[in-house]
C-alpha cells in the first residue's frame, strides 16, 4: 500500500544552504556555456603537454582505493534497494520508444525515459514520483536544475525513506583527458543508480575525488560542474514531485523530436544488457557448496577404488 506523500523543499534546502543557496531559481544553459568555455581558455594553462591520459604511481593508488571503495558500495545494498534494482531493470527493458512521451521541446535530458518508468513504477504499486529540483548558483558554483526519480518507501505508520532511481548516472562523472584508471572507475559504477541518498552521497564523495586525482595527473583543475558541491545540488536541493509530464507547458511536436530520447532510450537498455552480463561472468562458476560436493564425490571414489 502506498503511503501519503512526503513533504519536500524545505529540508533540501536548510541542507544545502550555505553552500549552494538553496533557492528555485531556472538554469540558464547560456551562462553554463559560457563557463564552460572560459574554464577551457583560462582554467587550464599548463599547455598541450600536459593533455595525456597515462597514471602517474600516486595518482594510480589514489584512484585504486577508490575503486575498492565504490566495489564495496555496489556489495553492500539493502534487500529492498536489491529488489527494486531489479525491478527497475526489467521496467526499463521493457520499455519500447512507442511508449515515450516527448513532453519537452529540443533536448529530452531523459524526462521521457523518467515518466515512463514512473508510469510502471505505480503501474507496479511503488510510489514512485519524477522529481525535477533546482538550484541557485553561488560562487564558482554554477546554478542548474535536474530530474530524477524517487521511490517512497514506507517503513512502518508514520516512517518513509525515499530511494533514489537515475537512469543517466554515469554521464554526471564524465571528464576531460581522463586517465585510464578512472575510466575503469566511471565503467564500474551502476548503470542506473537505486539506492538511498546516503549511499549516494557516498558515490558523489569518492567520485569527485577520484575526478580531482584524475585531472591533477594532467595538471588541470577541477571544473565546477563536477565539484561535490554541484553533483550533491542535483539530488539535495529542493524539488517537486511529479507523476505524469505537465503538456500544458509544451506545444505538440513531430515525431523527430522523438530521436534523441528513444536513442537513449536504446544505448541505456543496451548498457544495462552489458552491465548484466559482466556482472553474470564475475559471479564463481561453482558456488562453495557445489565444490564441497564435488569434493566429497571425488574421495568417496577414491576410497571405492582403494
Amino acid at each position: 500500500m502506498m503511503c501519503a506523500e512526503t513533504a519536500t523543499g524545505d529540508w533540501w534546502a536548510r541542507v544545502i544552504g550555505g553552500q549552494i543557496g538553496g533557492a528555485f531559481s531556472h538554469e540558464s544553459e547560456h551562462d553554463l556555456a559560457l563557463m564552460v568555455s572560459d574554464f577551457l581558455e583560462n582554467g587550464c594553462s599548463s599547455g598541450a603537454d600536459s593533455w595525456c591520459s597515462s597514471d602517474s604511481d600516486s595518482g594510480l593508488s589514489d584512484l585504486h582505493h577508490l575503486a575498492d571503495k565504490i566495489s564495496f558500495y555496489k556489495r553492500t545494498v539493502a534487500q529492498y534497494e536489491s529488489d527494486l534494482l531489479l525491478t527497475v531493470h526489467s521496467l526499463v527493458q521493457s520499455i519500447k520508444e512507442t511508449d515515450l512521451h516527448c513532453v519537452k521541446s529540443g533536448l529530452c535530458n531523459a524526462s521521457c525515459i523518467n515518466f515512463s518508468l514512473v508510469k510502471l513504477l505505480r503501474l507496479s504499486g511503488y510510489d514512485a514520483a519524477v522529481c525535477a529540483s533546482k538550484w541557485q548558483g553561488s560562487g564558482k558554483v554554477p546554478g542548474g536544475d535536474h530530474e530524477y526519480i524517487d521511490v517512497v518507501n514506507c517503513i512502518n505508520a508514520g516512517s518513509s525513506e525515499r530511494v533514489i532511481i537515475d537512469v543517466d548516472f554515469r554521464s554526471h562523472f564524465e571528464i576531460a583527458r581522463a586517465v585510464d584508471s578512472y575510466d575503469r572507475i566511471l565503467k564500474s559504477l551502476p548503470v542506473i543508480y537505486v539506492g538511498s541518498l546516503t549511499r549516494l552521497k557516498q558515490y558523489l564523495q569518492d567520485m569527485a575525488e577520484a575526478a580531482r586525482s584524475s585531472l591533477k595527473q594532467n595538471s588541470m583543475p577541477l571544473p565546477p560542474w563536477r565539484s561535490l558541491a554541484y553533483l550533491q545540488a542535483k539530488w539535495y536541493s529542493p524539488y517537486q514531485r511529479q507523476f505524469g509530464p505537465d503538456y500544458q507547458n509544451f506545444s505538440s511536436v513531430d515525431s523527430s523530436d522523438h530521436k534523441q530520447c528513444g536513442g537513449h532510450l536504446r544505448r541505456l537498455q543496451s548498457s544495462l544488457r552489458f552491465e548484466t552480463e559482466g556482472e553474470r561472468l564475475m559471479k564463481p562458476i561453482n558456488s562453495d557448496n557445489n565444490w564441497r560436493a564435488k569434493f566429497e564425490r571425488r574421495k568417496h571414489s577414491l576410497f571405492r577404488a582403494l
